[in-house]
């Protein structure tokens, strides 16, 4: 799962975007197989003083950017306030190197209070994210805070949003072939889940 990696934008402990996030994780990880979700990079737990600053030397971020340069497929999830995305996640994106999504698979996802706010994906996060190279940027999951309501200590996803969540994954692990047919309009055959070589799939596509 080192090819895997995902950037939690929140600036708190417990937010329904890190909850959307680790919906995410353990419907990609069980679609694999594997045991463990992707690593994650919490960005709250970097050095503010360093990210404000635009210090991409300070040890914590450089090992950041060397998991995201190991990184295919990156699964970014932020909250949405006042129809932007965090600022702790625009200070990280702000420290990386020009082009440092290139050749990797990017998957939006976040929260925020109603669907007012999901236009930031499209208006404020996606352009930043094609200005560092990114050019596979998938459909954005986002969720209002209805649809991750609290259950005893944690936040889960109501039926619809986990549908959406399973339709992401399942995009992700189409073979590269069935997806070069679907856009060209073609009949695509039906390749059993089982018999997908996911991560390969997702390095064949980042880098053609």
């Amino acid at each position: 799962m080192s090819r895997i990696l995902s950037l939690l934008g929140s600036p708190s402990a417990r937010s329904r975007s890190g909850a959307l996030l680790a919906e995410m994780e353990g419907r990609l990880a069980a679609a694999l197989d594997v045991p463990q979700p992707p690593r994650r990079v919490v960005l709250r737990e970097l050095p503010a003083a360093a990210l404000l600053a635009g210090d991409a030397a300070a040890a914590p971020i450089v090992e950041a950017i060397a998991a995201l340069r190991e990184a295919r497929l990156v699964l970014v999830a932020t909250p949405i306030y006042k129809a932007a995305y965090s600022g702790l996640l625009k200070a990280f994106l702000d420290v990386l190197p020009q082009d440092a999504l290139r050749g990797k698979t990017i998957v939006p996802l976040a929260s925020g209070g109603s669907l007012a706010h999901l236009l930031a994906l499209d208006y404020a996060l996606r352009p930043v994210l094609a200005a560092l190279g990114a050019h596979d940027i998938r459909a954005a999951v986002f969720a209002t805070d209805a649809q991750l309501p609290l259950h005893a200590d944690a936040h889960r996803p109501v039926h619809e949003l986990g549908l959406r969540l399973d339709r992401a994954v399942a995009d992700l692990l189409e073979p590269a072939e069935a997806w070069a047919a679907r856009v060209e309009a073609r009949p695509v055959a039906v390749v059993p889940r089982a018999r997908i070589p996911a991560l390969d799939v997702i390095e064949a596509r980042c880098s053609a």
